[in-house]
């Protein structure tokens, strides 16, 4: 039992676990998140890891990185650690400055051979003093030791034994956290339920971390995590992708239209179609396609087909989908686009965040070629805008970009999975029997929303074609006549505009006598919130406001943004939504914080910008 003396009771915490490649950090940090949803804790996950597939062992280039913060009030995975677990002299290196100065850091000492420490480039024997280290706040851990002992009679060969020490650092930590190894086992459980020897492994070397950290360093005050008041329900952690692909799942069900996905895999989006290629037992068609192109186009005959269909990438993949993605807004069919942006240009950093694609999402096509493009700002809000973009394509027969990005696509956040009635049932714009009796042509249109009529094949007397040439505004035959095309290109931009009668309108947070709004887009939310919340509670006046829909932007827009002073716009960008927005606002000036360095912001950066902008 736990003295209380050495319980210490507190809001949230931040947890950085880290080591080679292969030392199965993401995992760890994966299970010990996964279990706080589960008890009731508020999360938030950044996956931190290298693009290349594996890197020397021990080198510093080779680290991957995994932060989790839990408790209550968490919208990021936090500033700065306060823990730090480090599986070698190379993951401390480059991880310590993540760390608090008050910060604990744990440590397979094993690790710190003479080898390892000249692979990681330090220039003494002595880690603790070189990094300025306080020893007081440094648990050396025997972790090879243990692990070699616990498993000694498991019949394991080496190879396989040191695959388990994550498990071991995931015990301790476990212990200092007083999470419960239960959950744990679980997990295990359900993970090597083929493997039971695998499983028998992993499970003495968790308890066996557990209860290193209980027995030996007792001194050391246990967390206990205040949990926060959720509303009731059954809650899990999710990532950004998974949970793209299960409202994706949901939006097919609402509708009736069976789902299908092409797609072409692709750093940092490829766990969608991973995702969706697992549920053949609710209808899903996720194919494999040979390269980008196919992938789109595959989704445009699908939807042809009367399919939800959705192809998924990330930027250099959205850029050789330009042309379809033209095909789909001339023929008028729904098609949802998924970008999971990444840093650029080109191949550029694979395994990092940006939010450089938008330009080219509102953009990026030949001729006027308008459709909706929305953006997810969180992991858990990748469910809810994966419906929405559905639900908004085949509703208003339009193609829609939905932009995530490596940061809320690879991290979790606890989510609690939605009652049957939570979420409406979603009304396809299907050719009624009346209009095909009235004399249908394939571009008719709907007059209040200005959508096609979606004419399913099979559907008798509703034979017809569609393609990439434009067509008469009255006979929908090949046309190329000049006055026609511009009336045509008025029409498709005048649907998508319509789109704003059909979205939430703009609502700011803490907007109470603010002269000043922050404003963001996408998986920036959490730090952005974080940063006006304390702006806030330091005295400044700082309304906010985090943008999902941005084309076409909510319709009061401009009228609740000409309220203010002084409007901020924060993004990982050179700016890219702030020239945006200054076309909406010619008469306002839009100032400006940007990051693009691969890595999201720190809440402290946002907050130092808006004081700064303020001051001058």
């Amino acid at each position: 039992m736990l003295q209380e003396t050495n319980v210490k009771t507190i809001d949230k915490v931040v947890v950085r676990f880290a080591g080679d490649s292969g030392d199965g950090m993401q995992l760890a940090g994966n299970i010990f998140s996964n279990i706080s949803a589960e008890i009731g804790d508020e999360i938030s996950t950044f996956p931190d890891y290298p693009a290349e597939i594996r890197a020397p062992q021990g080198s510093l280039s080779g680290v991957s990185g995994y932060q989790v913060s839990v408790g209550k009030g968490v919208h990021t995975p936090g500033d700065e650690a306060d823990v730090l677990v480090a599986m070698n002299p190379a993951a401390l290196k480059t991880n310590l400055r993540y760390l608090k100065k008050d910060g604990v850091v744990i440590c397979d000492v094993d690790s710190f051979t003479p080898a390892n420490l000249r692979k990681a480039e330090y220039a003494t024997d002595d880690p603790v003093s070189e990094l300025g280290m306080d020893p007081a706040r440094v648990l050396s851990v025997p972790m090879t030791t243990l692990l070699k002992n616990t498993l000694a009679d498991s019949g394991l060969d080496q190879k396989a034994i040191m695959k388990s020490k994550n498990m071991l650092a995931l015990g301790v930590v476990c212990w200092l956290f007083d999470r419960p190894v239960e959950s744990v086992l679980r997990k295990l459980q359900n993970k090597f339920a083929r493997k039971p020897a695998v499983y028998e492994a992993n499970a003495k070397v968790l308890r066996a971390g557990w209860d290193y950290g209980h027995n030996t360093h007792s001194s050391l005050p246990v967390w206990r995590i205040e949990t926060a008041a959720s509303r009731p329900g059954t809650y899990t952690d999710v990532t950004g992708n998974t949970a793209t692909a299960w409202g994706l799942i949901l939006a097919s069900e609402k509708s009736g239209r069976p789902l299908f996905l092409g797609s072409y895999p692709i750093t940092p989006a490829t766990d969608i179609l991973h995702e969706l290629a697992k549920r053949k037992d609710l209808g899903v068609k996720a194919v494999q396609m040979e390269d980008e192109i196919a992938g789109v186009c595959s989704a445009i005959g699908a939807s042809y087909a009367g399919h939800l269909a959705v192809t998924s990438t990330s930027g250099p993949g959205l850029a050789l989908k330009s042309e379809g993605i033209g095909l789909a807004v001339m023929a008028e069919l729904p098609l949802v686009v998924i970008d999971v942006q990444r840093g650029g240009p080109s191949t550029g950093l694979p395994t990092k965040t940006e939010q450089t694609d938008l330009m080219q999402a509102l953009y990026g096509r030949n001729g006027e070629s308008p459709l909706c493009v929305l953006s997810a700002v969180s992991p858990t809000d990748c469910f809810h805008m994966a419906f929405e973009a559905a639900r908004i394509a085949m509703e208003h027969m339009t193609p829609v970009i939905l932009l995530t990005d490596a940061y809320i696509a690879n991290g979790s956040s606890a989510w609690r999975i939605p009652e049957p009635g939570d979420y409406p049932e979603i009304h396809p714009h299907i050719l009624p029997q009346n209009v095909l009796e009235a004399g249908w042509k394939p571009f008719d249109r709907d007059e209040a929303t200005k959508a096609r009529y979606w004419a399913l094949p099979g559907t008798e007397g509703a034979m017809h074609r569609v393609g990439g040439l434009e067509k008469d505004y009255h006979t929908s035959v090949i046309s190329t006549d000049g006055a026609n095309h511009e009336r045509m290109v008025a029409a498709r931009r005048e649907k998508v505009a319509r789109i704003a009668d059909d979205i939430p309108e703009m609502t700011p947070m803490f907007d109470d006598g603010a002269d000043t709004i922050l404003l963001g887009w996408g998986g920036t939310y959490g730090h952005l919130l974080t940063a006006a919340t304390e702006l806030n509670a330091s005295g400044r006046k700082v309304a906010f406001w985090q943008f999902r829909h941005i084309n076409p932007l909510p319709r009061n827009t401009v009228e609740v943004l000409d309220r203010y002073r002084r409007i901020i716009v924060a993004e990982l960008n050179t700016g890219m939504f702030a020239d945006y927005l200054q076309s909406h606002l010619p008469g306002k000036e839009i100032l400006r914080i940007n990051k693009v360095e691969g890595q999201p912001f720190l809440v402290k950066e946002v907050v130092d910008g808006v004081n700064r902008l303020i001051e001058d």
